[in-house]
């Protein structure tokens, strides 16, 4: 065995012994809190007169322990209402505040005028039959060969087929909508 073995194996020893036969019994005697006397440097820092907080702040900057508060002194009258909805610890909210409504001042805008909704359709391909374009469109399942002056499902007319866009009218709102079909092959 090395000599630093056996030094272990001692103190092991000695610690098992005075864990076993050390005194186990606790002190009941409470230590107490002494008031001692403001030293001369510090007491013009703190008044009687002064916040208990800044007292506090005076004294940890100090290094000197103070008494205990009693809690009515700390955070007031209100008491643990302070803690409850607000007060020191009250909770923070980061969503933007509620909009009030203003009163409306005169009528009411105008509804927005309807629009045409987007076309259903998507190009599949186009080509030159007979000297005019014909487009092929899909809609869901079904599939349509346009030409010009065609009506698609009553809702729909092709006004004008010229590489790269269809000129499609939505017919219940008369409105004019283009759809790309890609440049000539």
């Amino acid at each position: 065995m090395k000599p630093r073995h056996l030094l272990m194996g001692a103190a092991l020893v000695a610690t098992a012994g005075l864990v076993l036969f050390g005194e186990s019994t606790p002190e009941t005697e409470v230590a107490e809190a002494v008031e001692r006397a403001p030293r001369p440097d510090t007491a013009t820092a703190t008044s009687a007169a002064a916040p208990v907080a800044v007292a506090a702040a005076a004294a940890a900057a100090d290094g000197t322990i103070l008494r205990l508060v009693p809690r009515s002194e700390l955070i007031g009258e209100a008491g643990e209402a302070a803690f409850q909805g607000g007060g020191i610890f009250g909770g923070q909210s980061f969503a933007p505040p509620v909009a009030v409504a203003a009163e409306p001042s005169g009528p009411p805008p105008p509804p927005p005028a309807p629009t045409a909704p987007p076309l259903p359709f998507t190009v599949i391909g186009k080509g030159l039959a007979n000297g005019a374009w014909e487009v092929y469109l899909a809609n869901g399942e079904r599939t349509y060969v346009a030409h010009v002056r065609e009506v698609i499902d009553g809702m729909y007319r092709i006004d004008a087929i010229a590489p790269p866009t269809l000129t499609i009218t939505y017919l219940p709102l008369n409105q004019v909508q283009q759809l790309n079909i890609g440049v000539m092959d």
